[in-house]
């Protein structure tokens, strides 16, 4: 009876679990939410900027590609990470056999995802599936979500896509955004958008309300480069605002957005506001470039404790406000829920 009765009011609140359960999926398997524990929410294993009619397993070395990432998730167990979201999507160097390898390797979680990238007019989605209509976009991602990408059996545990910085959506980046709604609907998965300013970021949120998926589905993604008040208003809707290019910058650069002084007067501001419940950070670090001798500059994923989390503390941040961004709200963001609106 309680059960049912749990049910009916996630029903009635437009907020489904799949299976009855919710979930995280991983490239070792699901996990509950509680597993995922402290969570790095956008780096990058692998990155080839070749496009997509060009890019393949043929281009890299796996063994390479895992001896290169390997030391800098090890370097991560030491701050206590246990999530990973490889945010690396299709046609773009996503490989889920190299993800499995790296999570069995240090027993972090990984997740990978589905979904085409449209930023840079198109360039990394295959010309026979720029004009595919939303119903054959999110078909071929459904069937990644139940039977694994390629033959891997390796699922994806959320969507990537991309739009361009531009306030009105082009058609095919429109078809992306609906695609990603018909997905989610199915699936429950969250729809991650390479989205950047406020005008794309309200467009693609105005186009989920209209297919019935709730705000609470959506992380705009590159968010740094949105305002607060994009922010407020995205986040009193429901959606999740993704802050992620946290680095070291040199002084002269102390303000530049993804700096450690932009970051800590950012996320204070975002907690007087009251939504530090919707915010999530990550570094969008890495990663192994393909064409590149070694993989060419690998930029690690540690200033966020090395630097950011000590200037935090020192300006008034309290564990449980890191717990939030860190812990609660990517177990939150990504737990597999169909958010209806």
């Amino acid at each position: 009876m309680k059960k049912s009765f749990r049910l009916l009011r996630l029903v009635l609140i437009g907020c489904i679990p799949v299976f009855g359960t919710s979930q995280i999926v991983t490239v070792n398997g699901d996990i509950a939410p509680d597993e995922m524990g402290l969570a790095l929410i956008h780096e990058h294993i692998i990155v080839d900027w070749i496009g997509a009619d060009s890019t393949g397993y043929h281009r890299w070395d796996r063994p390479e590609v895992v001896a290169r990432a390997l030391p800098y998730l090890n370097e991560l167990k030491a701050h206590g990470v246990t999530s990973f979201l490889d945010c690396t999507p299709a046609y773009l160097g996503r490989d889920p056999y190299v993800l499995k390898e790296l999570s069995n390797r240090t027993g972090i979680h990984i997740l990978t995802n589905t979904g085409y990238y449209g930023s840079g007019n198109n360039k990394f989605i295959p010309k026979n599936l720029v004009i595919s209509s939303p119903d054959q976009m999110a078909a071929h991602w459904i069937n990644e979500f139940r039977n694994g990408i390629d033959d891997s059996g390796i699922r994806p545990g959320f969507i990537k896509i991309s739009v361009e910085n531009q306030d009105i959506l082009s058609k095919t980046h429109e078809n992306l955004i609906m695609a990603a709604a018909l997905t989610h609907l199915e699936t429950g998965m969250a729809i991650v958008s390479h989205t950047g300013t406020d005008g794309p970021a309200m467009a693609q949120i105005k186009v989920l309300q209209e297919m019935g998926v709730s705000p609470a589905a959506f992380v705009w993604t590159h968010a740094q480069n949105g305002t607060m008040e994009g922010y407020v208003a995205a986040a009193n809707q429901g959606a999740w605002i993704s802050l992620d290019n946290i680095q070291d910058r040199p002084s002269e650069e102390s303000e530049v957005s993804g700096s450690i002084p932009w970051f800590t007067k950012t996320l204070l501001e975002l907690k007087s506001k009251g939504i530090l419940d919707h915010i999530l950070i990550s570094h969008d670090a890495g990663w192994y470039n393909v064409g590149q001798e070694n993989g060419g500059a690998y930029r690690g994923y540690t200033d966020l404790f090395t630097k950011l989390i000590p200037h935090l503390k020192e300006n008034g941040f309290t564990q449980d406000d890191l717990d939030l961004l860190l812990k609660e709200n990517p177990k939150k963001a990504y737990a597999l829920q169909i958010r209806k609106r």
